[in-house]
Protein backbone atom coordinates (compact mmCIF):
# COMPACT_ATOMS: atom_id res chain seq x y z
CA UNK A 1 0.00 0.00 0.00
CA UNK A 2 1.54 3.44 -1.33
CA UNK A 3 0.71 6.02 2.17
CA UNK A 4 1.28 9.68 0.99
CA UNK A 5 2.44 11.67 4.19
CA UNK A 6 0.78 14.77 3.24
CA UNK A 7 2.45 17.95 5.12
CA UNK A 8 2.88 21.76 4.32
CA UNK A 9 0.02 24.20 3.36
CA UNK A 10 -0.23 27.67 1.53
CA UNK A 11 -0.24 29.51 5.21
CA UNK A 12 2.25 30.62 8.12
CA UNK A 13 0.99 27.40 9.31
CA UNK A 14 2.91 25.41 7.11
CA UNK A 15 6.54 25.22 9.53
CA UNK A 16 4.53 23.51 12.24
CA UNK A 17 2.74 21.40 9.41
CA UNK A 18 5.99 20.05 8.45
CA UNK A 19 6.84 19.09 12.14
CA UNK A 20 3.89 17.37 12.36
CA UNK A 21 4.13 15.23 9.41
CA UNK A 22 7.54 14.14 9.83
CA UNK A 23 6.83 12.76 13.01
CA UNK A 24 3.66 10.69 11.58
CA UNK A 25 6.63 9.37 9.32
CA UNK A 26 8.59 8.26 11.95
CA UNK A 27 6.12 6.46 13.08
CA UNK A 28 4.65 4.47 10.41
CA UNK A 29 5.66 0.76 9.64
CA UNK A 30 7.58 0.97 6.75
CA UNK A 31 7.59 -2.52 7.03
CA UNK A 32 3.80 -2.81 6.29
CA UNK A 33 3.60 0.57 3.96
CA UNK A 34 5.37 2.32 1.18
CA UNK A 35 5.46 5.64 2.87
CA UNK A 36 5.67 8.67 0.59
CA UNK A 37 6.64 12.46 2.06
CA UNK A 38 4.04 15.19 0.21
CA UNK A 39 4.49 18.31 0.45
CA UNK A 40 1.63 21.02 -0.72
CA UNK A 41 3.53 23.76 -0.72
CA UNK A 42 2.72 27.61 -2.10
CA UNK A 43 5.53 27.13 -4.42
CA UNK A 44 4.75 23.73 -5.27
CA UNK A 45 3.47 20.50 -4.74
CA UNK A 46 6.19 18.03 -4.55
CA UNK A 47 7.04 14.18 -3.29
CA UNK A 48 10.55 13.79 -1.86
CA UNK A 49 12.14 11.04 -1.99
CA UNK A 50 15.86 10.79 -1.17
CA UNK A 51 16.20 14.40 -0.63
CA UNK A 52 15.10 15.17 -3.97
CA UNK A 53 11.72 16.54 -5.61
CA UNK A 54 9.01 15.08 -7.91
CA UNK A 55 6.26 16.95 -9.31
CA UNK A 56 3.32 15.84 -8.09
CA UNK A 57 0.69 15.44 -11.21
CA UNK A 58 -2.57 17.34 -10.14
CA UNK A 59 -4.99 15.67 -12.33
CA UNK A 60 -4.58 12.13 -10.13
CA UNK A 61 -2.36 12.96 -7.39
CA UNK A 62 0.30 10.83 -8.66
CA UNK A 63 4.25 11.37 -9.94
CA UNK A 64 6.50 9.69 -11.63
CA UNK A 65 9.25 8.10 -10.01
CA UNK A 66 12.55 5.99 -12.44
CA UNK A 67 10.08 6.55 -15.69
CA UNK A 68 6.66 5.16 -13.65
CA UNK A 69 3.47 6.39 -12.75
CA UNK A 70 3.43 6.15 -8.76
CA UNK A 71 0.03 6.51 -7.30
CA UNK A 72 -1.20 6.77 -3.63
CA UNK A 73 -3.53 4.18 -1.97
CA UNK A 74 -4.94 6.92 0.69
CA UNK A 75 -3.41 10.14 2.29
CA UNK A 76 -2.61 11.51 5.63
CA UNK A 77 -3.44 14.57 5.72
CA UNK A 78 -1.05 16.40 8.12
CA UNK A 79 -1.17 19.42 6.65
CA UNK A 80 -2.40 22.83 9.29
CA UNK A 81 -4.37 25.41 7.60
CA UNK A 82 -4.99 25.87 3.98
CA UNK A 83 -5.95 24.21 1.83
CA UNK A 84 -5.66 21.26 4.11
CA UNK A 85 -7.99 22.26 6.88
CA UNK A 86 -10.56 24.08 5.26
CA UNK A 87 -11.91 21.37 2.67
CA UNK A 88 -10.18 22.46 -0.18
CA UNK A 89 -8.09 18.75 0.12
CA UNK A 90 -10.27 17.36 1.05
CA UNK A 91 -13.46 18.31 -1.68
CA UNK A 92 -10.26 17.68 -4.18
CA UNK A 93 -9.37 13.87 -3.16
CA UNK A 94 -12.99 12.91 -3.01
CA UNK A 95 -13.28 13.87 -6.97
CA UNK A 96 -10.60 11.91 -7.19
CA UNK A 97 -12.04 8.94 -4.85
CA UNK A 98 -8.89 9.09 -2.79
CA UNK A 99 -9.69 7.79 0.87
CA UNK A 100 -7.87 10.23 3.49
CA UNK A 101 -7.77 10.86 7.03
CA UNK A 102 -9.68 12.92 8.75
CA UNK A 103 -13.24 14.39 8.73
CA UNK A 104 -15.01 15.25 5.17
CA UNK A 105 -15.11 18.28 3.39
CA UNK A 106 -18.13 20.12 4.58
CA UNK A 107 -16.89 19.77 8.08
CA UNK A 108 -13.35 20.87 7.14
CA UNK A 109 -14.65 23.72 5.60
CA UNK A 110 -17.45 24.53 8.68
CA UNK A 111 -14.84 24.20 11.72
CA UNK A 112 -11.98 26.65 9.97
CA UNK A 113 -14.25 29.11 10.32
CA UNK A 114 -14.88 30.44 13.44
CA UNK A 115 -18.04 32.51 12.83
CA UNK A 116 -19.63 29.63 10.79
CA UNK A 117 -19.23 27.33 13.69
CA UNK A 118 -20.17 29.28 16.25
CA UNK A 119 -23.24 30.29 14.49
CA UNK A 120 -24.43 26.26 14.45
CA UNK A 121 -23.34 25.75 17.75
CA UNK A 122 -25.59 28.97 18.81
CA UNK A 123 -28.30 26.93 17.68
CA UNK A 124 -27.62 24.30 20.35
CA UNK A 125 -27.44 26.50 23.12
CA UNK A 126 -23.70 25.78 23.47
CA UNK A 127 -22.28 28.95 25.42
CA UNK A 128 -19.65 31.10 23.56
CA UNK A 129 -17.84 34.71 23.85
CA UNK A 130 -19.87 37.66 22.40
CA UNK A 131 -18.52 38.41 19.14
CA UNK A 132 -18.42 41.16 16.03
CA UNK A 133 -17.92 39.78 12.81
CA UNK A 134 -15.78 42.58 10.06
CA UNK A 135 -14.39 41.93 6.75
CA UNK A 136 -11.29 44.16 5.45
CA UNK A 137 -12.29 47.60 4.83
CA UNK A 138 -15.27 47.84 7.25
CA UNK A 139 -15.46 51.22 9.25
CA UNK A 140 -14.41 49.56 12.69
CA UNK A 141 -15.01 52.10 16.03
CA UNK A 142 -12.42 50.95 18.65
CA UNK A 143 -15.07 52.97 21.52
CA UNK A 144 -17.95 51.52 20.58
CA UNK A 145 -16.27 47.92 20.43
CA UNK A 146 -15.05 48.14 23.68
CA UNK A 147 -18.20 49.63 24.78
CA UNK A 148 -20.13 46.53 23.70
CA UNK A 149 -17.27 44.20 24.59
CA UNK A 150 -15.63 45.50 27.75
CA UNK A 151 -11.78 45.58 27.53
CA UNK A 152 -9.78 43.32 27.48
CA UNK A 153 -11.10 41.85 23.94
CA UNK A 154 -9.80 39.73 21.54
CA UNK A 155 -8.81 40.13 17.97
CA UNK A 156 -8.77 36.72 15.50
CA UNK A 157 -8.78 35.99 12.01
CA UNK A 158 -11.61 33.90 11.15
CA UNK A 159 -10.29 31.34 9.28
CA UNK A 160 -6.92 30.32 10.34
CA UNK A 161 -4.91 28.39 12.82
CA UNK A 162 -2.21 28.15 15.86
CA UNK A 163 -3.73 31.09 17.39
CA UNK A 164 -1.30 33.33 14.35
CA UNK A 165 -2.96 36.85 13.97
CA UNK A 166 -4.76 36.69 17.15
CA UNK A 167 -4.25 39.64 19.56
CA UNK A 168 -5.50 40.45 22.99
CA UNK A 169 -6.68 44.37 23.28
CA UNK A 170 -6.02 45.61 26.27
CA UNK A 171 -6.36 49.34 25.45
CA UNK A 172 -7.60 51.25 21.99
CA UNK A 173 -4.30 52.21 21.53
CA UNK A 174 -3.47 48.53 20.54
CA UNK A 175 -6.43 48.28 18.49
CA UNK A 176 -5.19 49.22 14.97
CA UNK A 177 -1.95 46.99 15.37
CA UNK A 178 -4.28 43.98 16.45
CA UNK A 179 -6.23 44.55 12.83
CA UNK A 180 -3.46 44.91 10.84
CA UNK A 181 -2.02 41.44 12.69
CA UNK A 182 -4.95 39.34 12.14
CA UNK A 183 -5.81 40.64 8.46
CA UNK A 184 -2.95 39.58 7.05
CA UNK A 185 -3.72 36.25 7.87
CA UNK A 186 -7.55 37.04 6.60
CA UNK A 187 -9.84 39.09 5.31
CA UNK A 188 -12.45 38.55 7.92
CA UNK A 189 -12.44 39.03 11.53
CA UNK A 190 -13.73 38.36 14.47
CA UNK A 191 -13.73 40.13 17.65
CA UNK A 192 -14.33 38.61 21.05
CA UNK A 193 -15.25 39.40 24.61
CA UNK A 194 -12.13 38.23 27.29
CA UNK A 195 -13.23 35.43 29.07
CA UNK A 196 -11.85 35.28 32.43
CA UNK A 197 -11.45 31.75 33.88
CA UNK A 198 -9.65 28.23 33.09
CA UNK A 199 -8.40 27.15 29.88
CA UNK A 200 -8.85 23.30 29.00
CA UNK A 201 -8.87 21.71 25.87
CA UNK A 202 -10.31 18.31 25.31
CA UNK A 203 -10.18 15.77 22.58
CA UNK A 204 -13.22 13.67 21.10
CA UNK A 205 -13.39 10.98 18.38
CA UNK A 206 -15.37 8.77 17.00
CA UNK A 207 -15.22 4.89 17.80
CA UNK A 208 -16.62 2.21 16.52
CA UNK A 209 -19.81 4.72 16.06
CA UNK A 210 -20.00 6.10 19.60
CA UNK A 211 -18.56 9.66 20.35
CA UNK A 212 -15.68 9.30 23.03
CA UNK A 213 -14.41 11.96 25.03
CA UNK A 214 -10.64 12.15 25.85
CA UNK A 215 -8.37 13.29 29.03
CA UNK A 216 -8.99 16.69 29.27
CA UNK A 217 -5.94 18.95 29.44
CA UNK A 218 -5.71 22.18 31.24
CA UNK A 219 -3.38 24.92 29.79
CA UNK A 220 -1.44 27.37 32.01
CA UNK A 221 0.08 29.55 29.49
CA UNK A 222 3.13 31.63 30.53
CA UNK A 223 2.22 34.59 27.93
CA UNK A 224 -0.75 36.63 28.57
CA UNK A 225 -3.10 33.67 26.42
CA UNK A 226 -2.43 30.58 24.93
CA UNK A 227 -0.55 31.83 22.04
CA UNK A 228 1.71 31.09 19.26
CA UNK A 229 4.52 30.46 21.23
CA UNK A 230 2.88 29.00 23.97
CA UNK A 231 1.42 26.58 21.77
CA UNK A 232 4.56 25.77 19.51
CA UNK A 233 7.65 26.75 22.05
CA UNK A 234 7.07 25.37 25.33
CA UNK A 235 5.38 28.52 26.74
CA UNK A 236 2.69 26.89 28.64
CA UNK A 237 2.18 24.07 31.21
CA UNK A 238 -0.03 21.15 30.30
CA UNK A 239 -1.88 19.42 32.97
CA UNK A 240 -3.57 16.52 32.45
CA UNK A 241 -5.97 15.29 33.79
CA UNK A 242 -6.92 18.98 34.43
CA UNK A 243 -7.47 20.07 38.05
CA UNK A 244 -11.28 20.14 37.65
CA UNK A 245 -14.41 18.94 40.36
CA UNK A 246 -16.04 16.02 39.24
CA UNK A 247 -19.20 18.39 38.55
CA UNK A 248 -16.98 20.38 36.07
CA UNK A 249 -15.67 17.20 34.55
CA UNK A 250 -18.91 16.00 33.87
CA UNK A 251 -20.00 19.37 31.91
CA UNK A 252 -16.89 19.50 29.73
CA UNK A 253 -17.20 15.84 28.57
CA UNK A 254 -20.93 16.48 28.00
CA UNK A 255 -20.33 19.78 26.31
CA UNK A 256 -17.48 18.56 24.16
CA UNK A 257 -19.45 15.46 22.51
CA UNK A 258 -22.62 18.14 21.95
CA UNK A 259 -20.28 19.91 19.93
CA UNK A 260 -18.56 17.18 18.25
CA UNK A 261 -21.86 15.78 17.58
CA UNK A 262 -23.62 19.38 16.89
CA UNK A 263 -21.37 19.49 14.05
CA UNK A 264 -21.54 16.37 12.50
CA UNK A 265 -17.58 15.30 12.87
CA UNK A 266 -15.72 12.33 12.25
CA UNK A 267 -12.44 10.89 12.65
CA UNK A 268 -10.73 12.85 15.81
CA UNK A 269 -11.10 16.41 16.61
CA UNK A 270 -10.18 19.07 19.86
CA UNK A 271 -12.51 21.32 21.35
CA UNK A 272 -11.52 24.33 24.06
CA UNK A 273 -12.68 25.75 26.37
CA UNK A 274 -13.11 28.39 29.14
CA UNK A 275 -14.59 27.29 32.32
CA UNK A 276 -16.15 30.56 34.21
CA UNK A 277 -18.26 29.83 36.98
CA UNK A 278 -18.08 26.06 36.43
CA UNK A 279 -19.68 26.36 33.14
CA UNK A 280 -17.40 25.71 29.84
Amino acid sequence: MNVAVVMGGYSDESVISLRSGQLILKNLDPSKYKIFEVHVLADGWNVIVDGNKFPVDKSDFSFELNGSKCKFDVAVNTIHGTPGEDGHMQAYWELLELPYTGCNFYQSALTFNKRDTLSVLSKFNIPKAESIYASKGDDLNGDAIASQLGLPFFVKPNQSGSSLGVSKVNALSEFEKALDFAFAEDSEILIESFLKGTEISVGVLNYHGKTVVLGITEIVPENDFFDYEAKYQGKSEEITPARLSADVEAKVRETAAKVYDSLGMTGFSRADFIIMDDVP
